[in-house]
Order: structure tokens, then C-alpha cells, then sequence
């Protein structure tokens, strides 16, 4: 039972750390910190792709969040999206925070809804669409809210895509030990 709360703490605690790091790197990583501008990264190779940088860490939450419900529950996770909605308004600049906290609310409760939905029929199915719904809503939110453009959208949709894609392989192999919880 101890080992069961630890990993529903680390998961609790990985899921939340997401914010902060995606609203830093949004704002300190990559080729290009134009004021008022994302800071952008590639996220395809050929023709190139760029995307704000935050979207790596955007995307590793959907996955964590799917995690947190299904080793916990539903309420755990949404109290976790409450708590990272609050978490994404206080640690970002005040002209991103609307935009951000916006985005990340309403693409998490799509994950949820959808996930909550697909799991009953399979965890890495669930996981993979749930994600997929998720980000393409805090990718139009976001961009729409933040920088009044679209100019993004297929590099957020491709970079969060891609991150979600690198964590299904680690989840079928920890499958055993999601599941018996």
C-alpha cells in the first residue's frame, strides 16, 4: 500500500512539475526569444517545423494525468487539474497566463472526458487518443488566446504528437504495474 502512495505522489508530483517547466521553456529554450514571442524549437526535420518549446513538456502531461487516474482516480486527477490550472496562472508572464492556464484547463478536462471514456478497453489506446484530443484543444486554445495566430499549430500539434508517442513504449512496459494498481 506504501508503494502504491509513493507512485501516486511521484506521478502527482511529475504531472504538476510539467507547468512550470513548459512556461520556462516557452519563455528560455530554444532558437528564438522574440519579446512577446515564444521561445521556438524544430519538431520536424524536413520541411522544417518550428514549435513553441513548451510543447515538449505539454505533452508528457496528458500522459501523466492518464497515469494519475488510473492509479488513483478520477476525482485525484481532476483536483490535479485544478491544482496545476492555478500553478500554470502563478508561474508564467502575465500576458501568457490567461492564455496558458485557459489552454491547460480545458485541453486536460478534454483528456480526462475522453480517456475516462477509453479505458475500459484499452490503457494504451486510451492514452494515445485521449492525448491526441488534448492537444490539438490547448494548441488552438493556447496559440488563439496568447498570440492571436495559428502560425504554431502544426508544430505544437507534431511536438506534442511526438512526446506523447516516445511514452506509449514505456507505458506498455510498465503495464503490469499500472495495472495492479
Amino acid at each position: 500500500m506504501k508503494n502504491k502512495q509513493f507512485i501516486v505522489f511521484i506521478t502527482f508530483a511529475l504531472f504538476l512539475a510539467m507547468i512550470p517547466a513548459a512556461n520556462y521553456t516557452l519563455l528560455h529554450f530554444g532558437s528564438s526569444c522574440p519579446e512577446n514571442q515564444p521561445c521556438v524549437i524544430p519538431v520536424w526535420f524536413y520541411p522544417v517545423v518550428y514549435a513553441p518549446s513548451g510543447v515538449l513538456f505539454a505533452g508528457a502531461a496528458f500522459v501523466l494525468r492518464d497515469i494519475l487516474q488510473r492509479l488513483s482516480s478520477l476525482w485525484l486527477s481532476l483536483f490535479a487539474v485544478l491544482c496545476g490550472t492555478i500553478i500554470s496562472y502563478k508561474y508564467v508572464n502575465a500576458d501568457l497566463a490567461v492564455a496558458g492556464s485557459a489552454a491547460y484547463f480545458l485541453s486536460e478536462l478534454t483528456d480526462t472526458y475522453v480517456y475516462t471514456y477509453l479505458q475500459r478497453y484499452s490503457l494504451i489506446l486510451a492514452v494515445f487518443i485521449s492525448a491526441c484530443a488534448g492537444l490539438i484543444v490547448d494548441s488552438m486554445v493556447f496559440l488563439h488566446m496568447a498570440f492571436h495566430s495559428y502560425q504554431f499549430l502544426p508544430g505544437q500539434i507534431i511536438g506534442k504528437l511526438l512526446v506523447v508517442i516516445l511514452c506509449l513504449p514505456v507505458i506498455k512496459l510498465s503495464r503490469r504495474l499500472i495495472r495492479s494498481f
